[in-house]
């Protein structure tokens, strides 16, 4: 059984405490306190089309919408200096002047004609983000490359993507693009790290041992000290089916003044590999029983949309208490392929 601990920067990782997989496989949860112009524009049909298809044409038209600064796409509304020359809008703010020929940015000059071309055309998956060389010049490999490499960063599309999308739909595609980088699924934590896939489970390895893995489809998680006050989190893992599951107990204060638990199981995966799973919540004593059965999340939406909409097993603290057990709480759990 392990012992509170507190969240940390990035301390504690992944245990390998194996409790063979069965029925009654059981390990506590690791536990950490926690503190997230003028003129207008019709848009064309948009266009969803790969990469690799784009026409030549187009492909040399979207390079003329590149930033001079941060390389992502210049999209509307364009502005530009008084030369003529563009920057996008989120560069703009930055600014005091032209990156390209020094002159002042204000007064703001609408470019509605390269708006209109903007409309024809689909803009590939954006910059995963702004890659910088040794020497912090900002650049990005398939166009302009600084010799004094190394770099950090790439493209959604250089991972995966080759959508490209009408201006209007890259940011709802791009807020949930499966290749965009994975964060650090541990809630509670201010952990920043940002990776792959693949790179997401030898992270947690690495960096937050605290955390136990129990092997099989139904175990116990047994989350202690649920007395403690305060916002508190409780993690452990799960591995089954060939996956690795994140198993995640919060209490926090959703209304002022009334404390309350979520508790939701997370996939390390994609949603369409979520969407080949099931899992039960359970919660035994004293001739009652609570039970949650819903599809487990992909860590790439995490927990707090799940608690924002109460999509997820909700209970307050008299609950906890009716179920609890010397101020522990034991949580069945089980997975199952749909």
């Amino acid at each position: 059984m392990s012992r509170p601990s507190s969240a940390g920067g990035g301390g504690g990782g992944l245990g390998a405490g194996k409790a063979g997989g069965g029925k009654h496989a059981a390990a506590a949860a690791g536990v950490a306190g926690s503190a997230a112009g003028s003129g207008s524009v019709t848009p064309a049909a948009a266009a969803a089309l790969p990469t690799a298809g784009l026409p030549c044409q187009a492909a040399e038209l979207t390079a003329v919408f590149e930033c001079p600064v941060c390389f992502d796409y210049v999209l509307p509304p364009i502005l530009q200096c008084q030369a003529g020359h563009l920057v996008c809008n989120q560069c703009r703010q930055k600014l005091s002047c032209c990156p390209t020929c020094r002159g002042p940015l204000t007064p703001s000059i609408r470019n509605l004609a390269m708006e209109k071309v903007a409309s024809t055309l689909p803009f590939p998956c954006k910059e995963l983000s702004p890659l910088q060389c040794l020497f912090g010049r900002t650049m990005c490999p398939g166009r302009q490359v600084c010799q004094a490499l190394p770099m950090q960063g790439r493209k959604y599309a250089s991972a995966g993507c080759l959508l490209s999308l009408h201006h209007s739909e890259k940011p709802e595609h791009e807020e949930v693009c499966e290749f965009r980088p994975y964060t650090c699924p541990c809630p509670g934590a201010s952990c920043k790290w940002q990776g792959s896939l693949e790179a997401v489970m030898p992270h947690l390895m690495h960096a937050h041992k605290s955390i136990t893995t129990l092997q099989g489809e139904d175990i116990v998680f047994l989350a202690t000290d649920i007395n403690l006050p305060g916002a508190v989190d409780w993690v452990m893992m799960q591995s089954c089916f060939g996956h690795h599951f994140m198993l995640v107990l919060e209490k926090q204060e959703k209304y002022e003044g009334h404390q309350q638990f979520f508790a939701i199981v997370l996939l390390i995966g994609t949603r369409k590999q979520a969407e080949n799973f099931a899992y039960r919540l359970e919660l035994n004593g004293n001739r009652r029983r609570l039970t949650w059965e819903a599809t487990p999340r992909s860590i790439h939406d995490g927990v707090a949309s799940a608690i924002m909409n109460s999509d997820c097993l909700v209970f307050d603290t008299s609950i906890a208490h009716l179920f609890a057990d010397n101020g522990n709480l034991g949580i069945n759990v089980t997975i199952s392929m749909c």
